[in-house]
Formats: C-alpha cells, structure tokens, sequence
C-alpha cells in the first residue's frame, strides 16, 4: 500500500462501463472533455497513469453516474494499494471473477470500506460515501468541527465531519455556496477532480487551507 505522508502548516488562509485503459504515456483520447479545463487537465493525467478509464476509447462521459465498482478501482488505484492475494471481504454480488473484485477487495482490507454481505458494485455512490472513503484512504486529517455555510448537512456528525474536511483541503468547494448535495450521485468527472486535487496536494505535502 502507498503510505501518504501528511505536512501541515499553522498557517492560516486568506482564503458500468467499458474499462478502457492505457498501457503506457498516451495523448488524452477523450473527445467529451473541453480543452483548457480543470476538468480535461484532471483525466488527462489520471488518464494516463492508469487511474482512470473511459466509458469508449474516446468518451470519458464526465456526467454520467460514478458506480460504486468504478469508485473501487479508481481509488485503489490513486492509493497504489496491493490488490494482489488480498482476503476476500466476503460480498455476496463480488465474486472473485468480478472485474472488479481486486480492488473492492483492497478497499476492505485497508477499512476504506466495511465488510458485510453486499457491496453493490453497478449502484451510484452519493456525495457524502464518498468523502469518507477519501478522508480515510488518503488518511486526511478528520475535522473536529463545522464551519462550512452548507444548509444541507446531514444529520449525522461523523459523515458532516468527513464533508467538512474535505472542504478543509480544498478537494471541493461544494455544489453551490450553501450546498453540499450529499445524498447526490457523484458524477464520473467528478470523481477524477476529486482525485487530481488530491494527488496534487500528496504531490507537494498536504496543507491544510481550512481553519475551524
């Protein structure tokens, strides 16, 4: 598993599908992407580091619902967790022969995910699953309170404090100044913004730009 080293600073701030992936470096084959973008910046690197793949070998369909089967991968392969002989979680719909199941796999045995009788792997994933498996597989540091403007918090603590960090670190600013949309299908493209802003940060240390 790659471990992600964690720098923070005191300082305070002003402010299912077709898997199609590359074998090696390749220019962006995606046709749905707008050039000079965050967006086409984001699959284009997570692209070609084999992160990510597309739903045809030239359409990355950005707002189409990210399933739960896809999260897995894509995450397991941003963590680099060793996907090989990992102990069977034991979900009933993610047999060994699932294209999926190595990764799924991986996710549990690290505790991004919980063990139980299903997983449900052609499901959407919401907004607010979601940040938790990012806070816990980068091992982001969990915020202790809320100060985010969202009127659509969710009522539990423990979720709302996964949200909030992830604002901490700039990974999204929400849905809208007020929104968060938790129990909102997370899209394909956003997924890969998720992910890019991430690696970005784990790439120069982690800063924390929120402050409670």
């Amino acid at each position: 598993m790659q471990k992600y080293a964690l720098a923070f600073t005191t300082a305070f701030v002003v402010a299912p599908c077709i898997a199609v992936i590359p074998t090696q470096a390749t220019s962006m084959p995606f046709s749905d992407i707008k050039k000079e973008t965050e967006l086409y910046n984001a699959v284009s690197e997570l692209y070609n580091k084999g992160i990510i793949f597309g739903t045809t070998s030239t359409t990355y369909s950005p707002y189409q619902q990210l399933t739960r089967g896809e999260a897995a991968y894509f995450l397991a392969q941003a963590l680099q967790l060793q996907t090989d002989n990992v102990d069977n979680p034991g979900y009933s719909d993610v047999p060994t022969a699932h294209p999926y199941y190595e990764a799924i796999a991986a996710l549990a045995a690290n505790g991004i995910i919980q063990k139980g009788s299903s997983y449900h792997p052609e499901a959407s994933i919401k907004r607010s699953q979601m940040a938790k498996m990012l806070t816990l597989g980068f091992h982001l540091q969990l915020a202790t309170s809320l100060s985010a403007p969202f009127t659509d918090f969710t009522k539990d603590m423990e979720t709302d404090r996964y949200i909030q960090t992830l604002l901490n670190y700039g990974v999204t600013t929400g849905t809208s100044a007020t929104t968060f949309s938790p129990y909102t299908d997370v899209r394909r493209g956003q997924m890969a913004l998720f992910l890019y802003r991430i690696l970005q940060k784990t790439d120069d240390g982690f800063y924390i730009i929120g402050v409670e």
